[in-house]
């Protein structure tokens, strides 16, 4: 994919897709529902469809239609053993919350991915898991997938996770869903929400109180309507964007802005930009609203402690900001980033620097001295949506002409990605 320095502001208004992390949740959560649960604006991107492949393994009947999906739920004991081994793709979150969910199951299952996700921690969960009781082993031997379990009964535990992750958060809570009493989680710092909130939602018993959450064993949960609310990751290319391409004023429709992921905003606050919220709604406990961002000059900011759990997932195209902002931008505590689909802090130093920028990379973050103009140049996405995303948006700001290798990955996240950022700079 190549891509040139924008000729003009961007203009005009997009609905982002659907929350990644929500559209997963909603699948899961309707599955172990008694009842149907309708889910519109859902994310039809690689990695949910994944999760959705893999509840059809277990006996779930979801119908898919361009509007809506439609997940027919048999109960929290109703999923059948898989028929073939699970395959989680790309994802993650499907590999670490699916496992918390099986943990407790009367079969046995086994679940792999692709390359990335045979490389990605599963340590971090297997040892909760195992503190459970659960029967949960590498079958490489390396604390990575591909993962057997064998289900059977789980006790109840009080998790002190090391690191502040969603995916740990969630695959104790889903597991403590079949415990034999109240499950919870204590974390180094608060992570995304999205779990306690969507289990609360389908009448599960969960209590959240400061850095921790509790849930009660064996909930009947119902089916019910989620209308996904856009994914404030996605929205953040385009909040990106139209900061840094002069002239440009761009809406972005029903973006979700909960406190636990609203932190790209809080950033653009502290750089000098600006982004207004309106009308904001609830769906399904979840906060939405429209985004009005303009462009502005932005200064250099620090990016660290507990303001990192909650944009982990737009530190890439912050890291685009910082290098076009004048002054310095420091980002630490991010080293959460070297365990995801790529070493993204590897890489961000090794692209920025490639076009150009002032970038020095530490342990856990990055220091990046902006202001200085940037060109074009090859980036390699490394098959990661998120820096391919990011570096479309640098393109847009640079001299000359930029290429991004196997720009293809960004339908992991956002299918229509690069039709939507043209819409915006016609």
């Amino acid at each position: 994919m190549k891509l040139s320095k924008a000729l003009r502001p961007l203009k005009g208004e997009l609905r982002v897709p659907g929350d990644k992390s929500i559209s997963h949740r909603a699948v899961m959560l309707g599955s172990l529902a008694e009842g149907t649960t309708e889910i519109t604006h859902f994310l039809e991107g690689a990695d949910c469809l994944s999760t959705i492949g893999c509840f059809r393994r277990m006996g779930i009947r979801i119908d898919k239609d361009p509007r809506r999906i439609l997940v027919h739920g048999k109960g929290l004991h109703g999923l059948a053993e898989p028929s073939g081994i699970l395959d989680c793709g790309n994802s993650g979150t499907t590999a670490r919350l699916i496992s918390g969910i099986l943990a407790g199951q009367t079969f046995a299952s086994e679940l792999t991915g692709d390359a990335s996700i045979q490389k990605r921690p599963m340590g971090r969960i297997i040892r909760p898991l195992r503190a459970m009781g659960a029967s949960i082993e590498s079958i490489a031997g390396n604390d990575c997938a591909p993962l057997r379990i064998e289900g059977r009964p789980l006790r109840a535990i009080h998790y002190n996770s090391p690191v502040a992750s969603a995916q740990v958060k969630s695959c104790v809570l889903l597991a403590g869903l079949y415990a034999d009493g109240s499950t919870s989680v204590t974390e180094p710092a608060l992570s995304r929400n999205h779990t306690e909130l969507m289990l609360r939602y389908f009448g599960g018993s969960v209590v959240s109180s400061g850095l921790t959450a509790a849930v009660q064993p064996e909930p009947r949960l119902r089916g019910g309507r989620i209308d996904v609310p856009g994914d404030i990751s996605s929205a953040a290319y385009f909040l990106a964007a139209a900061l840094l391409i002069p002239g440009s004023e761009v809406l972005l429709r029903h973006v979700g802005i909960n406190p636990t992921r609203d932190g790209i905003l809080r950033v653009i606050r502290s750089m000098g930009g600006q982004v207004d919220i309106l009308d904001k709604t609830v769906s399904g406990g979840e906060p939405a609203a429209d985004l009005l961002v303009r462009s502005c000059p932005l200064h250099g900011t620090v990016i660290e402690g507990d303001l990192i759990p909650t944009l982990i997932d737009e530190l890439p195209v912050l890291a685009v900001l910082a290098a076009f902002a004048e002054g310095t931008t420091t980002i630490r505590n991010a080293e959460e980033l070297r365990v995801k689909e790529s070493d993204r802090l590897s890489i961000l130093a090794e692209s920025l620097s490639a076009m150009g920028a002032d970038v020095t990379e530490t342990e856990d973050g990055l220091i990046i001295r902006g202001g200085k103009p940037l060109r074009g140049a090859v980036i390699h996405s490394h098959l990661d949506h998120r820096i391919a995303m990011s570096f479309a948006v640098a393109a847009l700001a640079a001299e000359g002409e930029t290429e991004i290798t196997e720009a293809d990955c960004v339908k992991i996240s956002y299918p229509n990605f690069f039709e939507d950022l043209n819409s915006l700079t016609r």
